[in-house]
Formats: structure tokens, sequence, C-alpha cells
């Protein structure tokens, strides 16, 4: 097993993707912060999201105890850091897609006590993981844990499975109508791709 990666060598393999970007950005979760990152940035290089991936299946089979059937994403986001980590634990990579606005497994079957691990690329609430844990146990799966490449909540996310982050980058992020005035100032964009 390789060197464990710290937060700063995670953030410099997202600023050599040019992946982290300053300005008024409203989040997924609907908070606003001045830091946005741009992790589609980072998956346009097969090499760059190896490298994560990679590290984050080594965190992984050092946390979870036991054989792991499927690696899930949620959709969109979180599919193509599913796949890529998946290929690392040697295991098959499914997603969550949204279907009147709720996670389901459209396009795969489950057995029920399926042991499975969800794979996001960026947690700030958490709420992605959360709904897709709810989806999979729903269906009876054994959800063991969450991974992700960064958690922007440093720690504080509540997911309902043990979450292991690669690494923990607390960027500020507030309510639209608690954000101080000097980001007020500057035209919000909405990146994000919680609406498709």
């Amino acid at each position: 097993m390789a060197r464990e990666m710290t937060t700063e060598d995670v953030l410099k393999v997202f600023e050599s993707a040019g992946a982290v970007l300053h300005g008024h950005f409203i989040l997924t979760s609907g908070l606003r912060s001045p830091v946005f990152l741009q992790k589609a940035r980072v998956f346009m290089h097969p090499d760059k999201t190896e490298i994560l991936c990679s590290a984050l299946a080594d965190k992984i089979k050092a946390a979870v105890p036991g054989p792991i059937d499927y690696v899930v994403g949620p959709a969109v986001g979180g599919i193509i850091p599913a796949y890529e980590t998946s290929r690392h634990l040697g295991v098959p990579a499914i997603w969550v897609e949204r279907e009147d606005g709720v996670f389901k497994l459209r396009r795969f079957e489950i057995a029920k006590g399926a042991r499975v691990v969800i794979i996001e690329d960026i947690v700030t609430t958490g709420l992605s993981i959360r709904e897709t844990v709810e989806s999979l146990k729903a269906l009876g799966a054994d959800v063991l844990a969450a991974g992700c490449l960064i958690d922007r909540s440093a720690g504080k996310a509540d997911v309902g499975v043990p979450l292991i982050a690669l690494a923990e980058y607390e960027v500020p992020a507030w309510p639209a109508d608690k954000i101080p005035p000097e980001l007020a100032a500057i035209p919000a964009v909405k990146p994000g791709s919680r609406s498709l």
C-alpha cells in the first residue's frame, strides 16, 4: 500500500486540474460558498482520478472488514468516482439515479443482504449519501460505509453510516439569507448537478 494521501495532496490534484474555483457559488446543498470544487475538471483526467480513487480504495480496505459486493454511486456526481474506486476494490460498480426526485436503483438488481459501500465525490451536508443509504436499505442491502474524495463538512455531516473521507477540507458555507456582504456583492452561479 502506498503512503496515505493527505488533504494537501488531494487539494494539489484538484488545483492541478483547475478544479478549485473562487467566486460566489450555490452548492448542490443550497448553501452559498466562496469556493467550489469542480470535480468534473478532475474526472476528465483518468490519471488524476485514478490517483484519488486508488487512495480512497486503500482507506476503505483498511476501514471496512469483510467482503464488499458492490460500490454504489449517486448519479450524477458519484458515478465516476464509484466506478474508479470499485476498480481498485475489485467489485462491480452500480449507481442510483433520481426518479420523480427520489434515488432508485433503476438499472440494476441486488440481493437482500448485499454488502455495499457508497462512493460520493464531495460531501457538504451528506444529503445525497443519506438518500442513497435509504434507497439501498429499502432493498435490503447492508450499507457498510460511505466514502468520498473530499468531506467539505470536516466530519460534521451525518450520512447515516460511517464516512471514510480521503480528505477533509472545511470551506465556509452559509444559507442564502446569511451570506456575508462581500459574497453577496458577487453574482451567484450554480455549477452542481442535483437537479439532473
